[in-house]
């Protein structure tokens, strides 16, 4: 196996880092780093207790001194956002993250690199192994499938956790606490596809890329470019000018990632074909000229491909590019009280072209439910001007902020002492898995904290070193400092 982290400080974490990297583990198919878990627990004789969801514990008692204090839950979930960019080959199922170190960052070789949660798993595995860690009774929590809806810690057993302070360690902002996150759900549109014989015409590829994308909870106030809506607005006014015909469009991949690329198959007639030309390279300039700040590498082309056997028919066309037109996507409000927050927003997230139908996803996310249900309710009325059939998911609820909390007074006590100034205390718009632990547990006292992460769910994504270490002298401190029972 790789040993390109191991000498990097902590050695622990780093170490346990890049175990978890070595093996595979895409939300709902993390059989192989879960059995590597599993064996690495039995190896070192810590006791291990799974769920009927197969969300699992790692239990190690209380050091010597440490038996009055309150157990304690380390959080993390053990799958990862998979997204590669296109020119690169790498097959998620079957191979392990290959990492590289770029200065004080460690990133990953063209694909996601899981940190996002994997440093979190990584920390409590230290902790499990440590000798000389004054701890009272700890436990280890790794959740499944986070990163499609949470579905893991939705069928967490009620009865599994013995802690009373859980501390989640998927936060992506050294210095900061989080008390409280928002909830989400996710709105599918299924388009029932009307298709014809293709008529007279050169086909093409469109082709939208080289867009930052990131996660829809963290980025989504930054301004970046979405490719479906980038793609939608294209094949729109090339519809109403020069009457192409669609084939197939796609976009996206992730329900918590703002779409990075998009390609649809069109047809154009033979005596439109130079200015669509004219029109891909003027098209590209403009959104160029809008997004060049923010998307200094978007790119838009055109490429001569294989004639399709059939195409969209025209009503069915029409029908759903003003649907995806009218599709909102991005801040639909900032919070009133909180400054910097998003309070709600959206993402028009995937859209795929299957046999039968034209699919798409949203995701709806707020820090209050009924403004989240309303957003969501508007989505499906674009939706629904396409003909879509709609669903609409569970969702899951937003984790309410409490400030008198004892852990975190405690924690942020140590922060002050050791750095000499107040940690930041925020309430965030990403979804964490606290609140529905809160759920399950409603006794249970929580925060969430971890190292510098940038550009989670892109290709993109890093973990800051120096900030990593942070984090973990904090954790241990905290461990130590436990209050008593």
């Amino acid at each position: 196996m790789a040993n390109v982290l191991g000498h990097l400080e902590p050695k622990a974490v780093w170490t346990n880092f890049e175990f978890i990297c070595n093996y595979p583990h895409p939300s709902k198919q993390e059989d192989k780093l879960v059995a590597a878990l599993l064996n690495w627990a039995k190896e070192r004789n810590i006791e291990v207790e799974k769920d009927e969801t197969g969300n699992f514990v790692m239990r190690k008692p209380a050091t010597k001194g440490m038996e009055n204090r309150r157990p304690i839950t380390i959080q993390g979930h053990v799958d990862m956002v998979c997204e590669k960019n296109a020119d690169v080959e790498f097959d998620f199922d079957t191979e392990g993250i290959k990492t590289w170190i770029d200065g004080d960052w460690v990133k990953a070789k063209g694909t996601t690199l899981g940190a996002d949660n994997g440093i979190g798993v990584a920390m409590g595995m230290a902790l499990l192994e440590s000798t000389d860690i004054p701890h009272p009774d700890l436990e280890v929590l790794c959740t499944l499938d986070e990163e499609t809806g949470m579905t893991g810690v939705m069928g967490l057993s009620e009865t599994i956790l013995k802690g009373q302070i859980l501390i989640n360690l998927d936060s992506e902002e050294d210095g900061a606490f989080t008390i409280g996150c928002a909830g989400g759900l996710n709105t599918m549109g299924s388009y029932k596809l009307e298709t014809e014989a293709t008529p007279a015409g050169k086909a093409y590829k469109v082709v939208v890329k080289g867009l930052r994308g990131g996660h829809s909870g963290i980025e989504i106030h930054d301004g970046r470019g979405n490719a479906a809506k980038f793609m939608t607005r294209l094949l729109s006014n090339l519809s109403e000018k020069l009457n192409i015909r669609i084939a197939d469009f796609n976009s996206g991949n992730k329900h918590n990632a703002i779409p990075r690329e998009g390609f649809a198959t069109v047809v154009v007639p033979n005596d439109a074909v130079a200015e669509f030309e004219k029109a891909i390279k003027a098209y590209h300039e403009t959104v160029f000229a809008e997004y060049k700040t923010k998307e200094p590498n978007i790119t838009v082309f055109a490429e001569a491909t294989d004639t399709p056997a059939k195409v969209w028919t025209s009503d069915f066309q029409c029908k759903v590019l003003r649907s995806f037109y009218l599709m909102p996507h991005g801040v639909y409000r900032m919070s009133p009280d909180i400054p910097g927050l998003v309070q709600t927003s959206t993402n028009m997230a995937i859209v795929e072209t299957h046999e039968d139908e034209v699919y798409m996803l949203t995701s709806q996310r707020s820090s209050m439910d009924s403004e989240k249900r309303d957003l969501a309710k508007k989505v499906k009325l674009a939706m629904e001007v396409g003909g879509a059939e709609v669903s609409v998911g569970d969702g899951y609820p937003a984790w309410e902020p409490n400030i008198d909390s004892p852990i975190l007074q405690q924690a942020a006590k140590i922060y002050e002492g050791k750095y000499g100034h107040k940690p930041v205390i925020e309430a965030i718009h990403a979804g964490l898995e606290c609140g529905l632990i809160g759920e399950k547990y409603p006794n249970m006292d929580m925060l969430s904290f971890g190292p510098n992460l940038e550009d989670v769910h892109s290709p993109d994504e890093k973990i800051q070193i120096s900030s990593t270490k942070k984090c973990w002298d904090l954790l241990v401190e905290i461990i130590k400092h436990t209050p008593e029972k």
